[in-house]
């Protein structure tokens, strides 16, 4: 978990007292891979996923602009507003349950700021892409525009991203790389079936509440590996949260083709316990 100084991202000094704020420094950041001053050795990547961040920014905060080259940068906002502006003259703000995605490329800047009086939450992910030195590109979900975006989650399993080769799945982001997006809010007691098909694996956060995979427990910023031939995999809420969509145990899971040797290196497999 990181806690930078505010001027590092040009922000003035945090405040001493702000009842918006629920932090006492401007961002906290839970970094899942090795990350700015994060480097264990042991915990470089998984499978195409280079990067999650799960960022707390307090109100009135941000990232200045700052540059982005070849990779597929994945955005997924979990509470408040995020405002994206970029060197391709693309800005838009967007709420809960809404994508910004961009192919960085051969080269883009942006800055993301939270202008609102309320914290903001966001989960950011760096895919390595297909290809390098494409052009720049940017897009975006907002899934308060869409008046049955919370119905296409609840209590079962939202396909948000695919591959921008397969040309049979239908959803709203398209990667330049061979990986699948899908996310879920859970009532309480409430379980999905999830199908990992065999030669490919999965990384699945707990966004929100608490789930079991299972009968594994994960608990809100918690994460799971899922590597090997599982079958289907049963997700069951066991702890609900209070969000805009009720009370919901909420997450995100990427699956994408099994790359051998990656993930951590210095944890056992729980099948192997």
């Amino acid at each position: 978990m990181s806690e930078p100084p505010p001027q590092w991202f040009g922000n003035p000094s945090n405040l001493r007292f702000d009842n918006a704020w629920t932090n006492k420094n401007w961002l906290k950041s839970r970094f899942h891979f090795n990350f700015a001053e994060y480097h264990s050795g042991t915990n470089v990547d998984f499978g195409v996923l280079r990067v999650l961040n799960d960022d707390l920014v307090q109100p009135k905060r941000g990232f200045g602009t700052h540059p982005h080259r070849n990779m597929e940068i994945f955005t997924y906002i979990v509470e408040g507003s995020l405002t994206h502006q970029d060197s391709m003259g693309s800005k838009e703000s967007l709420g809960r349950g809404s994508i910004q995605f961009m192919t960085a490329g051969t080269g883009i800047q942006h800055s993301e700021f939270n202008h609102h009086n309320k914290p903001l939450r966001f989960v950011q992910v760096w895919i390595t892409p297909r290809a390098r030195d494409v052009p720049p590109n940017y897009g975006s979900y907002d899934a308060q525009a869409q008046s049955e975006s919370a119905a296409l989650r609840i209590n079962t399993l939202q396909h948000l991203g695919s591959d921008a080769e397969n040309e049979t799945a239908n959803t709203p982001v398209k990667l330049n790389q061979d990986v699948d997006c899908f996310v879920a809010e859970l009532e309480k007691g409430k379980s999905l079936l999830v199908d990992v098909p065999k030669g490919r694996q999965a990384y699945l956060l707990c966004v929100e509440g608490s789930i079991a995979i299972n009968n594994r427990p994960l608990k809100r910023h918690d994460a799971a590996e899922i590597a090997g031939d599982h079958g289907k995999l049963e997700i069951e809420s066991i702890e609900a949260e209070d969000t805009e969509n009720g009370q919901v145990a909420h997450f995100l899971m990427f699956v994408m083709k099994e790359v051998k040797g990656s993930g951590r290196k210095d944890i056992k497999c729980v099948e192997c316990t």
